[in-house]
């Protein structure tokens, strides 16, 4: 189910998708592609998150610097380098499960 969550652990699963600009986050700071960052709707920016990817298992952990996605259904926007760790280039989304550290 998107969206789902389970408060009490920290964690949810949805869909994610990847982006790769050059512009200005909304921490101020210049988008890195290959940086391991992401953006979420309502976390504090500077948060660290675990994501894996349920499709294949990978793992990364990612920096949340940035506002978004804008997409009904997706969780997380993030940069192309995380996408890639986590194998999902190519398909261009994903679903995914996270957990805040």
């Amino acid at each position: 189910m998107l969206g789902a969550a389970s408060a009490s652990a920290g964690s949810a699963c949805g869909g994610a998708s990847w982006y790769a600009l050059h512009s200005r986050t909304a921490s101020g700071e210049r988008m890195n592609p290959s940086a391991l960052t992401a953006a979420h709707r309502t976390l504090p920016l500077g948060s660290r998150v675990k994501v894996t990817n349920q499709r294949n298992g990978k793992t990364v952990v990612v920096r949340i610097n940035d506002r978004g996605p804008f997409v009904r259904g997706r969780m997380l926007d993030l940069s192309k380098g995380a996408a890639s760790r986590l194998g999902f280039i190519g398909a261009g989304h994903t679903n995914i499960c996270m957990a805040r550290l």
